[in-house]
């Protein structure tokens, strides 16, 4: 089964196949890991990198998503890519004689993720090629925040309301009540206070809502950082209660939803109470 992800930044490691190149590897950062592949195999004319041009096969074994942009996402990049020029990794001990290429990137990335800044975004550590998944050594474990999941992925666009979906001929339409859509969604937060400062809401106000449907939750993006990082010295949350529902909420699944992402699944969870739409945020 291919789980489709919205606002996605992954970085990947590739493994060779290829006799004549076995054991090699590659680090690169993409939006679209199944383009990205095909890229890799075809060759650099097809917008493949040098490195791998020639070379392949390569499979796509491993890939670490859930960057708040691709920014963050090609900094990580960077740092796997050159752990002795990264000043947070060069620490760490270089590369064994007992050590392959691909358990020597693994015993990086094990020790990136949990340093900081990394270990506090809300990534997922996914094996796209099961037969190559090693276990985590003793010591090295990711964060408790941090899901370990399998199979292919696929990078899909933020989905968009049905009212502001249609004909090219509808445009004007769609512009019009895209414009409605704003205008009842500003008077709907106008109405609302903060749940943590209490003062009402402004138009121009930077909010964050629940995940859950039917929490009524909205408050200051600044309130609701500062309750989770309650009696910490951090600067960015990783997750904390919800003040209103009590449920336990990722801080990047927050900013997901305020970017767009998982509106279509709260339409479906609207429609149907058999199945809580938020289940299908669970990594398996």
């Amino acid at each position: 089964m291919v789980q489709e992800i919205e606002h996605f930044f992954g970085v990947y490691l590739l493994k060779n196949e290829n006799p004549k190149y076995k054991g090699r590897t590659y680090i690169g950062y993409t939006v679209n890991p199944s383009r990205r592949i095909q890229q890799h195999n075809k060759g650099s004319k097809f917008g493949g990198a040098r490195r791998t041009s020639g070379k392949g096969p390569w499979q796509m074994v491993l890939i670490i998503h859930g960057f708040p942009n691709d920014i963050s996402a090609l900094r990580f990049e960077w740092a796997w890519q050159h752990p002795k020029s990264s000043r947070r990794l060069k620490t760490l001990p270089g590369k064994s004689t007992k050590e392959n290429q691909f358990q020597f990137r693994f015993r990086i990335v094990s020790n990136m993720l949990r340093t900081a800044p990394w270990c506090r975004l809300p990534l997922t550590i996914r094996w796209l090629k099961q037969e190559y998944q090693v276990d985590f050594n003793e010591g090295l474990q990711p964060p408790a925040h941090m899901p370990m999941a399998y199979g292919l992925v696929k990078s899909i666009k933020v989905a968009q309301s049905p009212k502001k979906k249609g004909k090219k001929n509808k445009k004007k339409s769609e512009e019009g009540e895209a414009d409605s859509d704003m205008h009842l969604a500003s008077q709907t937060i106008q109405k609302s206070r903060c749940k943590i400062c209490v003062k009402r809401m402004e138009s121009t106000d930077n909010v964050m809502s629940c995940l859950y449907p039917r929490c009524s939750m909205v408050a200051h993006v600044t309130c609701l950082a500062n309750a989770f990082l309650y009696k910490t010295d951090e600067l960015i949350p990783i997750d904390g209660s919800c003040p209103s529902c009590k449920e336990v909420l990722l801080w990047g699944d927050l900013v997901r939803k305020k970017n767009g992402c998982y509106d279509a699944l709260k339409e479906l969870g609207e429609e149907s109470s058999e199945d809580h739409w938020s289940q299908a945020l669970q990594v398996i």
